[in-house]
């Protein structure tokens, strides 16, 4: 499945390192005894026998360990003061799986770059007024491809000022590659107007694989661990050079189809049976800890891209926030700023306020406890008609494409299916046509559109209408109710504005928030106006 579904074998940029204390692995089959090469792989089965139950009889299994780790003589002779150098780079699986190398660097210049969100024509035109005053209204832009994930993160203003900028500058926009080729460091007092300094260790581990033996299961602190959610976030990108990584979804050794992403993984072993992956009361991932605890990765049978893209894919916490309960900071040395709750939008509010006691920012007018959510595709996509059929992830957005060397294979520049139609629909689609589905989908697109339009325009009436009735001297009690509503019809809302479907991967759920969010909204304002004329009455009396 793994080779109809991603053609491609798993990344040779192997992580030996972290597994230097994995026990035996029950997934591994048991294979017949093979002669090995004289190329050093007997030595290293020596210590690491689940090693070779899962590299033997693999498609790496004629790779020398020597391929991807070095210093290894200086590790025999002190394994535990010496560790081998681990070379994580995708260059190194590109040596062999060159298509689906030059395909993830594959600029799409039809998507565009820096298109911000808040603008008449963007996702959220009103973001200004809605989200402020926190720092995604400096610059929150919809996203560029899996190449661009690193630097686009650091090279906006909302992080860190906009110290780090374009080398070449506007004509180094389409560059990719290593990010401190692309990027330069302005230095620690440059700041540009109208930025923000935003900015945290944990959102880095999404974008990138460059730190997976340097991080701490769940980003806890260690002193094995060279990082982790407390560190310095200008230390952790200086140290962070390349976008995700083949090894976050391919393990090297064994390409078997995995996980590493941490969070991911806690909340998927929260509920094994109940967890939206799950199928039948069970989940198709074998966890495996290693190192006393240090990390933990999750193995799968067969390729199931739902969850390998739900490791950045997600609404997740990462940044620092406040209890709902009584007002006090949470700072990332607390757990919660590296959660998954894997909940659709119509659960998150319950969730963050009662399970979690965690909330963003409160707004600069209501004073509302409000949450700024991610990327939240893969608990939108659970459910939905495409989900329920058996569709995952990669068969729209890495559909099979004929190579230069004439041979199939799935396209890792993860495309836009409304701007490749015939690649992304027609396969499971065949009696269609390629107008007909771009019909179809720009449909549902303009439908949720113009119910968020909706949603905002009534939010942005309920902040003017609270506005309104504080200064008219409305009471706590009332203007307190407003805030409640005030917050329900936000998340229901902005969760929209995260997710990058414009609906399409879930319409039904789309249209039940986004309503919920009016219906808040406008009770909000009928209660505040109400209060008001209350005001205006007694006023009229004096």
């Amino acid at each position: 499945m793994l080779k109809k579904n991603l053609a491609i074998a798993a990344a040779v940029a192997g992580v030996a390192g972290l597994l230097l204390s994995l026990p035996s692995m029950t997934t591994a089959v048991n294979k017949p005894a093979t002669k090995l090469a004289n190329d050093g792989r007997a030595k290293c089965y020596e210590c690491h026998d689940e090693i070779k139950a899962m590299k033997e009889g693999s498609k790496h299994a004629k790779l020398a360990c020597t391929v991807c780790h070095d210093k290894l003589d200086a590790h025999m002779k002190d394994p535990e003061k010496n560790k081998p150098v681990t070379i994580i780079d995708q260059a190194l699986c590109g040596k062999c799986h060159k298509s689906q190398f030059e395909s993830f660097y594959k600029v799409n210049y039809d998507g565009g770059a820096r298109k911000e969100k808040g603008t008449p024509t963007g996702r959220s035109p009103m973001q200004d007024k809605l989200l402020a005053p926190y720092g995604f209204t400096f610059e929150h832009n919809e996203p560029r491809g899996h190449a661009f994930m690193v630097i686009d993160q650091f090279a906006v203003d909302r992080f860190q000022g906009g110290r780090f900028q374009f080398k070449d500058g506007w004509k180094g926009i389409d560059k990719t590659g290593k990010v401190w080729d692309v990027l330069e460091d302005k230095g620690v007092d440059y700041k540009l107007k109208q930025s923000a300094m935003a900015g945290n260790p944990t959102c880095i581990q999404c974008k990138t694989s460059d730190h997976i033996l340097k991080w701490k299961f769940m980003g806890d602190k260690d002193p094995r661990a060279k990082w982790d959610r407390t560190s310095n976030v200008v230390d952790v990108a200086k140290d962070t050079n390349n976008a995700v990584g083949c090894i976050h979804c391919h393990d090297p050794h064994g390409t078997q189809p995995r996980v590493v992403r941490d969070g991911l993984i806690q909340a998927i072993e929260r509920d094994t049976k109940n967890n939206i992956f799950s199928k039948n009361g069970t989940t198709d991932l074998k966890v495996i800890s290693f190192r006393d605890g240090f990390r933990k990765i999750g193995v799968m049978k067969k390729t199931d891209s739902r969850m390998m893209c739900a490791q950045c894919h997600v609404e997740y916490a990462c940044g620092g926030g406040t209890q709902w309960s009584d007002g006090q900071a949470v700072k990332y040395a607390d757990p919660r700023t590296n959660h998954f709750p894997l909940k659709n939008v119509l659960q998150l509010l319950k969730h963050y306020k009662e399970t979690q006691n965690f909330f963003d920012f409160k707004h600069a007018v209501t004073g509302a406890r409000l949450i700024k959510f991610q990327h939240p595709e893969a608990e939108t996509y659970a459910g939905s008609i495409h989900d329920k059929a058996g569709v995952q992830c990669h068969q729209c957005h890495m559909p099979k494409v004929k190579g230069k060397d004439g041979k199939m294979f799935s396209t890792h520049g993860v495309i836009k299916p409304k701007q490749n139609i015939k690649a992304a629909c027609l396969g499971c689609h065949p009696d269609s046509t390629i107008e007909k589905k771009q019909y179809e989908m720009e449909s549902v697109i303009n439908y949720t559109k113009g119910k968020m339009r909706k949603a905002e325009y009534w939010l942005g009436q309920l902040i003017d209408s609270y506005a309104a009735a504080q200064r008219m001297g409305v009471t706590e009690s009332v203007l307190a109710q407003a805030r409640e509503k005030h917050e329900e019809a936000h998340v229901l809302w902005e969760y929209w504005t995260a997710e990058n479907s414009d609906g399409f991967h879930n319409p039904g759920l789309a249209r039940e928030s986004l309503t919920g969010s009016i219906d808040a909204s406008k009770a909000g304002v009928k209660m505040l106006n109400d209060a008001m004329a209350v005001v205006m009455k007694s006023e009229a009396k004096k």
